[in-house]
């Protein structure tokens, strides 16, 4: 059983999700270093570093790894990722499976490309892959990102003490507690309902916008 997923490109109107890859280098450089006052929780790169970065993107088990490219410019603006693939016991069929490693530049943040990035995710591990459960995590601390993944409708499961390494500056070698939120196949039907109809909402008030 590979830990490395085979997914195509996902298409949505607003971001399409590409298999990460070094050509998008140059782009993620950009994107991290626009504005970095949103970073205070989340692993994302300095541009000098977005090389190294994405080789061990590309290389650490159990994760397959995209970049969020911006329909209206072509450009890569960010990363989200599968990530912790779970089997059913004896079989090749997946079981459950994690979305995470997300990060946007501050232009892209509120604009939609998050929404409809996890809703193509989503979509594809319940309906291609047919897990179970997705599940997504952030630091406890982290009450943006926290409020972000329940507007996705995703539920609030609790949190996990001392879970995994801390990304906020001056913790390196520190470790984080962690929120667990997840969508599990029988409220995934509402949850699309939900965010399709949040992001058709959004379309109509860009275009009404002059």
């Amino acid at each position: 059983m590979s830990l490395r997923l085979d997914v195509p490109v996902l298409r949505g109107s607003l971001v399409r999700l590409e298999p990460l890859e070094m050509r998008h280098a140059a782009d993620l450089a950009w994107a991290a270093e626009e504005d970095r006052s949103a970073y205070a929780f989340t692993l994302v790169p300095r541009g000098a570093d977005i090389e190294a970065y994405l080789r061990d993107q590309q290389e650490r088990t159990g994760l397959t790894p995209f970049a969020q490219v911006r329909a209206a410019d072509g450009r890569a603006v960010g990363c989200t990722a599968f990530w912790d693939p779970r089997f059913w016991p004896g079989r090749e069929e997946l079981r459950a499976i994690e979305v995470g490693w997300t990060w946007l530049a501050a232009s892209a943040q509120g604009t939609g490309i998050n929404a409809e990035a996890k809703l193509l995710l989503f979509t594809y591990a319940f309906e291609a892959l047919e897990v179970v459960r997705v599940d997504l995590k952030t630091d406890a601390r982290n009450v943006r990102s926290r409020r972000a993944i329940e507007r996705l409708g995703a539920r609030f499961e609790g949190v996990l003490r001392n879970w995994s390494p801390s990304w906020a500056p001056g913790e390196e070698g520190q470790v984080r507690d962690s929120a667990v939120f997840s969508v599990i196949a029988d409220e995934w039907p509402a949850v699309r309902s939900e965010l399709s109809a949040r992001l058709a909402a959004m379309s109509d008030t860009r275009q009404r916008c002059p």
